[in-house]
């Protein structure tokens, strides 16, 4: 079992690889890798990410296959199948990091913005609902906010929702909230710049 510390690590080394424009034999898929993989998987961290096709996380990240159980939705938001499904792998696989990986100029936000500025009619519910999910963070950016400053905006609204999608994480499952307390589970927020291929980690607790 990888520990939440060493699993960040490899995560960071990874990324600067990535950025780097190097890649490591690891990441190469192989087919004794996938026979492997055909009997178990034990992926060392988990990544809650973003749906947006810039952000691939096995890429940006620079590994393989079974390395990473990856949830991917627009906005990376926090729904009860998503929990589910992090609860899934961390009790199933001991897997002791999850990563909520936003990233700049997401269309998400982009999009809460522009609803909470002006409300849409006959919105899609499927739509609304994700809108409604990333509504609480940033409502109080633009209350208190400069709305000229819109690049500023959308970065400080990426990251309140990203922060708050951990949050939710830690304290919407029971079973979330005992991994932590009692198995060294660690849930930590990173936003990908699309410029620049940096990840950067937005709590530096380990």
């Amino acid at each position: 079992m990888t520990k939440g510390a060493e699993a960040l690590e490899r995560l960071r080394a990874g990324n600067k690889r990535f950025v780097a424009n190097v890649r490591s034999a690891e990441s190469i898929s192989s087919a004794a890798r996938r026979a492997e993989l055909a009997v178990a998987q034990q992926p060392f961290a988990i990544v809650l990410g973003c749906s947006d096709s810039r952000v691939p996380v096995e890429i940006i990240f620079d590994q393989g296959l079974g390395d990473l159980f990856v949830i991917r939705v627009a906005g990376n938001i926090v729904a009860p199948s998503l929990i589910g499904s992090v609860e899934f792998a961390a009790s199933q696989f001991g897997t002791r990091l999850v990563v909520v990986l936003g990233h700049s100029q997401c269309g998400a936000i982009l999009a809460t913005l522009v609803e909470l500025r002006r409300p849409t009619a006959n919105q899609s519910p499927n739509l609304k609902s994700i809108v409604d999910r990333i509504r609480p963070a940033v409502e109080g950016l633009l209350a208190g906010g400069d709305q000229q400053d819109q690049p500023g905006l959308v970065s400080r609204a990426v990251e309140a929702n990203i922060l708050a999608s951990v949050q939710q994480l830690r304290h919407g499952s029971a079973i979330i909230e005992g991994l932590v307390a009692n198995h060294g589970l660690v849930i930590v927020g990173a936003s990908y710049s699309l410029d620049t291929g940096v990840v950067e980690f937005l709590e530096q607790t380990l």
